[in-house]
């Protein structure tokens, strides 16, 4: 059965676990820890926790685990651990990795928070880190080494939407035997096939498109059995990256309505990116999903789709993005994304704005980009709001 076949059925129905009430709606398990039957039974647990078997919320939780087989069933990843938020995600799926004297390759194209976690956490404790464009396989292939621990890479680029091509990297880099680590936040579970392209670890902050509604902050990390319960679990049970039950929840929630969203969305960007395709205020149109995009084919061999947001630079610069953000009326101004609210964002002020200016030059985040995430409100109301912004730019 296809990914596309069984998505919404698993997103609903997916890893529930219902107690002898027989409640419909998944249960929050509000507590720090659980009770044992007898002294014998809290030391066997100790020794090896059974399935649905928990000793305490920083290990584990039912609510939480709910969460963590639903997204694994939908990603088709053998196992899954939730996070308390997309960047304890990303830090628990690189640090658990390597080790002092070990070598990661990473894409240049990454969120400031990413390359904290490369430079400043894993380089002061001894991990050597070399930037390449991730676009650009032979980079990829002149920096990986024999020593090379994990390769690292958003599958599509903050903000400016460069797609990086799994299945080529993963080849270049499992030759050297390295672990491929890709944040897929961009392409969203509903239309991921990384780890059928050669990603070994899937990394999503569930911030985004699975809770969706501006809710919760969460993050999840997909892979193999042996990888999530031998070499990531150990790392982040012992430093408290642990996901609250009521978070989980709120995320089950958003799994059930995420192929709704999500799919609307999309929509939304196409229509948008085709609008907008040409206009003569913007300098550039970044869809992944537009025919003019660089890498249209690869998008469409990899996820087939473009994704839920653009990216437009505005020939006035600072000046006119910002007059053009005071102007919306529907779109909100904030910084984060995948949300069912049309949200934009001006990465250069924001997101981005402790980067040094030439890494911003070398990235394409100029004074003027504007990025939009598309929400899910009416195709027409989107259109009217952003085109008439344009015109007050």
């Amino acid at each position: 059965m296809t990914k596309d076949r069984i998505s919404r059925t698993t997103l609903v129905h997916g890893g529930a676990r219902r107690s002898q009430y027989g409640e419909v709606a998944e249960a929050v398990y509000l507590t720090q820890g659980f009770v044992y039957d007898n002294a014998e039974s809290a030391e066997a647990r100790f020794i090896e926790a059974q399935t649905d078997e928990f000793i305490y919320a920083r290990y584990g939780n039912p609510t939480v685990r709910m969460f963590e087989d639903r997204i694994a069933q939908l990603e088709g990843a053998e196992d899954a651990f939730a996070t308390a938020s997309g960047m304890a995600a990303v830090n628990g799926a690189l640090v658990s990795l390597c080790k002092a004297g070990d070598h990661v390759v990473a894409a240049r194209a990454l969120f400031g928070s990413c390359l904290y976690v490369l430079e400043n956490v894993l380089g002061r404790f001894g991990v050597e880190i070399t930037l390449v464009d991730g676009t650009d396989l032979d980079q990829w292939r002149a920096a990986i080494r024999p020593d090379t621990r994990a390769v690292f890479f958003e599958a599509m680029s903050n903000p400016t939407l460069e797609v990086v091509d799994i299945a080529a990297v993963a080849e270049i880099a499992h030759a050297h035997d390295a672990v491929v680590v890709v944040d897929n936040v961009f392409a969203t579970p509903i239309y991921s096939r990384a780890l059928e392209q050669g990603a070994d670890v899937v990394v999503y902050s569930a911030t985004k498109h699975i809770d969706g509604q501006g809710r919760v902050l969460g993050g999840v990390v997909l892979g193999s059995r042996d990888y999530i319960r031998g070499t990531l679990e150990p790392y982040l049970k012992h430093t408290g990256a642990a996901l609250s039950p009521f978070s989980a929840w709120v995320l089950l929630n958003g799994l059930g309505t995420m192929d709704l969203r999500v799919r609307a969305q999309v929509a939304n960007a196409e229509a948008l990116a085709e609008a907008l395709h040409d206009h003569p205020k913007l300098a550039r149109v970044i869809y992944p999903g537009h025919a003019d995009h660089p890498q249209h084919a690869l998008v469409q061999r990899q996820t087939g789709k473009g994704g839920t947001l653009i990216a437009i630079d505005l020939t006035g610069g600072q000046a006119a993005a910002f007059r053009f953000l005071n102007a919306l009326k529907v779109g909100i101004i904030s910084n984060n994304l995948g949300d069912a609210r049309t949200i934009l964002t001006h990465p250069a002020t924001t997101t981005h704005q402790r980067l040094p200016e030439d890494q911003k030059v070398a990235l394409g985040i100029t004074p003027g980009l504007v990025r939009i995430s598309l929400g899910i409100e009416g195709t027409q109301d989107i259109l009217d709001d952003i085109l008439s912004a344009l015109d007050a730019a």
